[in-house]
């Protein structure tokens, strides 16, 4: 007679050790909502469903090596589960002084030295790829298939280089093409963050994070699938030096993407899952999944607000001096932020002789260590213009030097790469600078991946259409649309240098590229709501202080929104592409800012969102003549209760700013 509990339990054991199907590997958000379906069997692919509905159909994912490619003819060694991890995150400079996380995870080892992690958030899904090998590797590619069941609408920045050359060196900085699937260009790349529209409000936004020793990813599509793929940038193998600014760029590439060591993780590939598009902006995947923080006390970090040269060309009026890169401009700048207790004023390109590629001599127009005690005695720190690749190569003598000088950070430019070499050079730069107590802001960028979470002293990022763009771009241009497309997108990746604050606004008819007296488009009370809206823990008044001290009254408001020891951030209304309202919460006070496109609006603010009492609101608001003259503008005290509410006109172009401070 046969033992039923005998031939159960070896039914059991059998079923245990065979390898897992297709059908075995499934991971669901905390919530329920999301499922990823991995599949093992032959080649290494995912899918991605939420509530039932099909987002992204089987996908291919794996790396090509110079001898085999892991993720084909795949085999399961061992499967792992972690189910409702939780986490506290500290986040300091970033939009919430700290947040909370639960995932489910699967860690699929598989055969070949070779191995996948996937992680399903309510907020989305990440997946990474690893390697055990004890030789190191030659990657020549990365496969990143992701096949839409649909032809999706997509909303992508593609690079500002010409088809035929070099697509992958440049500034990452563009507006946002919106297209279908099919519609997406084939003789261009698109570099992350890009946005697919599901339909019914559902919104994937493809992001990567912790990328170490490694090339960021851009995207193309074939012009004919509802498919896109991932590309890389090929291993620089010969860089030269440019004029004007002795900027290294590469003028060869190798047949491969990275070389590495064979036992590593590679970056995390992200998949946040919007159901409306207020919850896009607050996403904090691409920071929760980078690397902790690497250099401890954070202390010492000071973040604020900077008098910036640049953008107005350095044009001060009404003086008995020569307005220039000398030292009567820059006491004057000191003295304008100190009298509007901004923190910071940087000193842009020409501080020493960008041509010759030596950061360490100071051009003879300037007594660098008297503005650094100039400034001190009047409460304001410097912060110093740099080329990426002239600091790299100057780059512990150089840390060494300003930070005893008493310099407070650096503002490195053009990188305009993510190949493995330029990553490499970005955190070799932040741990000199953090070392030597020393910020950065990194302009001409890649976008964010989480590196201010790794590196805190790391405390901005460019990687965004700006106001710079407005000294040479037509209307043709739409910045009102990007403006309320880009904190959608590309403000889930992390904070933006946007560098607003311009005095001189126009409508769109009036609208004129204008390098020395540039303008913005869009209202001045668009402007002022850039102070909130933007994520920005060091933030530029770009205009000019003689015009700052014109419109005293904007530049008090604009000094009183804080961009620093942000508690908690919200997305009170707003749709992509169309309008959007955040507020900030500082201690027991609330910032609020709202901005529209083109089109004129209204809309009705809830106070719910306050605590209990009453509060005292300053609000700047666009004036009846705004949708032709586009500085004009409506000041309003009042106080409210959180069961008020408020009717609030937005001009074309035009937007509102306000504090609300509890009484």
């Amino acid at each position: 007679m046969i033992n039923i509990k005998s031939l159960c339990l070896c039914l059991l054991v059998a079923l245990v050790c065979l390898p897992l199907g297709a059908a075995d590997h499934l991971l669901k958000s905390p919530d329920g909502k999301l499922v990823v379906e991995i599949d093992t069997e032959g080649q290494l692919k995912y899918a991605l469903k939420r509530e039932g509905q099909l987002l992204l159909d089987k996908s291919l994912i794996g790396l090509v090596l110079e001898d085999r490619v892991l993720g084909e003819n795949v085999k399961v060694r061992r499967v792992n589960r972690r189910s409702m991890v939780e986490e506290t995150i500290v986040s300091p400079h970033y939009r919430f002084s700290s947040f909370n996380l639960v995932y489910n995870e699967l860690d699929i080892q598989l055969k070949g030295s070779f191995g996948v992690i996937f992680r399903a958030y309510n907020e989305g899904i990440a997946y990474r790829l690893y390697t055990t090998a004890k030789e190191g590797l030659t990657i020549r590619d990365e496969v990143v298939q992701m096949n839409f069941p649909k032809d999706y609408t997509t909303y992508m920045a593609y690079s500002t280089v010409k088809p035929g050359k070099d697509q992958y060196a440049m500034a990452f900085q563009n507006l946002y093409t919106k297209s279908s699937v099919t519609g997406v260009k084939t003789d261009n790349i698109a570099f992350l963050p890009i946005t697919v529209d599901c339909g019914n409000e559902v919104k994937l936004t493809l992001m990567e994070s912790d990328l170490e020793d490694y090339p960021g990813m851009f995207v193309k599509g074939d012009g004919k699938s509802t498919s896109l793929q991932g590309t890389f940038a090929r291993y620089p193998t010969e860089l030269k030096s440019f004029a004007p600014r002795a900027m290294k760029r590469v003028v060869e590439r190798a047949d491969y993407i990275a070389k590495t060591e064979g036992k590593r993780t590679y970056p995390w590939r992200i998949w946040a899952v919007s159901e409306r598009d207020t919850e896009m902006p607050v996403n904090n995947l691409v920071y929760a999944l980078a690397s902790p923080n690497r250099i401890g006390d954070c202390s010492w970090i000071k973040t604020g607000k900077v008098a910036w040269d640049w953008w107005n060309d350095w044009g001060i009026s009404g003086v008995d001096f020569k307005a220039g890169i000398n030292m009567e401009t820059y006491k004057y700048y000191i003295d304008f932020a100190a009298d509007n207790h901004i923190e910071f004023v940087v000193l842009d390109e020409g501080w020493y002789d960008p041509g010759k590629g030596d950061m360490l001599t100071v051009i003879p127009e300037l007594d660098l260590p008297e503005l650094v005690r100039y400034g001190k005695s009047k409460g304001v720190d410097l912060i110093l213009w740099a080329v990426f690749n002239v600091l790299d190569d100057q780059l512990e003598a150089a840390c060494k030097k300003y930070s005893e000088m008493g310099i407070s950070g650096f503002k490195i430019d053009f990188l305009d790469r993510d190949d493995q070499t330029a990553v490499e050079m970005t955190y070799r730069i932040a741990e000199m600078a953090a070392k030597y107590k020393l910020t950065l802001d990194l302009h001409g960028f890649y976008k964010p991946t989480g590196l201010n979470r790794t590196y805190p002293n790391i405390i901005n990022f460019e990687s965004v259409f700006g106001m710079e763009e407005m000294k040479w771009s037509t209307v043709a241009k739409d910045m009102m649309e990007y403006d309320v497309t880009m904190p959608y997108i590309r403000m889930m990746t992390g904070p933006v240098d946007y560098t607003p604050g311009a005095m001189r606004n126009a409508s769109k008819k009036d609208f004129k590229d204008i390098y020395y007296n540039p303008m913005s488009q869009g209202t001045r009370c668009h402007q002022l709501a850039a102070y909130v809206i933007h994520d920005s823990p060091l933030t530029m008044l770009a205009d000019n202080p003689t015009i700052y001290k014109r419109e005293q009254e904007c530049t008090d408001f604009i000094v009183s929104i804080p961009n620093k020891n942000i508690e908690e951030t919200r997305v009170l209304q707003g749709k992509l592409g169309e309008s959007v309202v955040i507020a900030r919460k500082i201690g027991s006070s609330w910032y609020v800012g709202g901005m529209t496109d083109w089109t004129a609006r209204e809309i009705t603010l809830d106070f719910g969102f306050l605590g209990d009492g009453t509060y005292e609101v300053v609000l700047f608001r666009d004036g009846v003549n705004a949708d032709k003259q586009a500085e004009d503008y409506k000041k309003e005290i009042f106080t409210v209760t959180p069961d008020s509410e408020k009717k609030i006109r937005m001009a074309s172009g035009g937007g509102f700013a306000m504090t609300v401070v509890k009484k």
